[in-house]
């Protein structure tokens, strides 16, 4: 990645969560690029050799992007400036205290997400824990970007006065305006337009409202990469999946999962192979994997849970349709529209 085509600069692409990264040019985790260790303290330092490959990449490198920098404990940025500090800037320099050895570092994040996870923390620790509780902080200088990308791109002309007015009110609530003075709870009026009215059956309601005419448009690719329900637990999506799946024309196929125990483990007992039974197994539903049976049909929207090829956009978090169903091999489409639009949304907030 660099500035222009005439003056080419390495640039250092970095996310805190992996997720994240894989949005990014040739993205890397803080933690795998900078080799951060997983225990921090205050005197923590990174794995960085001063004559090692990693040092000698960041000694020619001009600028570091840090995305969803926020999320993670300050000790983390500070181990990295005594890191940087120690590997990239000679001991008899009269600069040996500049900030990360004078590299420049920009931090992307927004303190109204999540905050660094502090196991059974208050909320003066998790602050404390922030990167803006750390000696850091006073050396930053604070950038504000202006402009919602992710909901105008592609929004309709005659709707950016709504689609503002939406973001207006959810950057509201983010900064306690909404709901008057409080200590940390509030109520907070929902708008009517957002509400589902339907009492009898919302889900059914809402489908309707997210996946209007599916029958109509189900094979059109710019449909479902515009449009999807979010849940806060699995088995809303579980219903949710299970009712539109009903929805498509076709006949289901059902694939199940391996349901027993690897014959090569050994030391397995009789209790054991009764506390692992195929119905045991088969009920088991974990977040990150497929469940034991899985019904599909032509044109149904998936969604890759593991890299395959990164470079070619087949990375976790991808979507594709479904275009052939055999008894061990399926046939993709991937979702091009959603991954321009990601594309050229960072390009715009470059």
């Amino acid at each position: 990645m660099y500035f222009t085509p005439h003056q080419e600069q390495i640039v250092l692409n970095v996310a805190s969560s992996g997720i994240a990264s894989l949005l990014m040019s040739r993205g890397r985790t803080a933690h795998s690029r900078f080799h951060i260790p997983i225990n921090l303290d205050e005197s923590s330092m990174c794995h960085i050799r001063a004559d090692g490959d990693v040092a000698y990449l960041l000694k020619h490198t001009r600028l570091i992007i840090w995305d969803e920098a926020l999320m993670v404990h300050r000790h983390a940025f500070e181990a990295l400036d005594r890191t940087f500090k120690d590997v990239l800037v000679e001991k008899s320099n009269s600069h040996s205290d500049v900030l990360f050895g004078g590299k420049v570092i920009l931090f992307g994040g927004d303190f109204r997400k999540i905050l660094p996870v502090i196991p059974n923390g208050s909320m003066q620790e998790i602050v404390n824990a922030s990167l803006s509780s750390s000696y850091i902080w006073s050396h930053c200088k604070l950038l504000t970007l202006t402009k919602n990308t992710r909901l105008t791109i592609g929004a309709l002309q005659s709707r950016m006065e709504e689609t503002e007015k939406f973001a207006k009110w959810l950057l509201d609530i983010g900064e306690d305006k909404v709901g008057g003075d409080n200590d940390g709870v509030a109520i907070v009026e929902i708008p009517s337009d957002l509400l589902i009215t339907d009492t009898s059956d919302p889900i059914e309601s809402l489908i309707q409202f997210v996946y209007p005419s599916v029958l109509e448009r189900y094979m059109d690719l710019d449909y479902f990469s515009e449009r999807a329900i979010l849940t806060p637990k699995n088995e809303v999506v579980h219903e949710i999946n299970d009712r539109l799946l009903e929805l498509f024309p076709g006949e289901p196929v059902e694939y199940l999962s391996s349901d027993s125990i690897c014959q090569t483990e050994k030391g397995i007992d009789s209790f054991q192979q009764e506390l692992y039974s195929p119905d045991v197994l088969n009920g088991l539903k974990i977040s990150g994997l497929p469940n034991h049976r899985l019904v599909l049909k032509v044109g149904v929207p998936i969604m890759l849970l593991r890299n395959i090829d990164q470079q070619n956009g087949l990375c976790n978090g991808t979507r594709l349709k479904v275009t052939y169903l055999g008894k061990r091999l399926w046939k993709v489409k991937l979702y091009q529209v959603l991954m321009l639009e990601l594309e050229r949304s960072f390009q715009e907030l470059a």
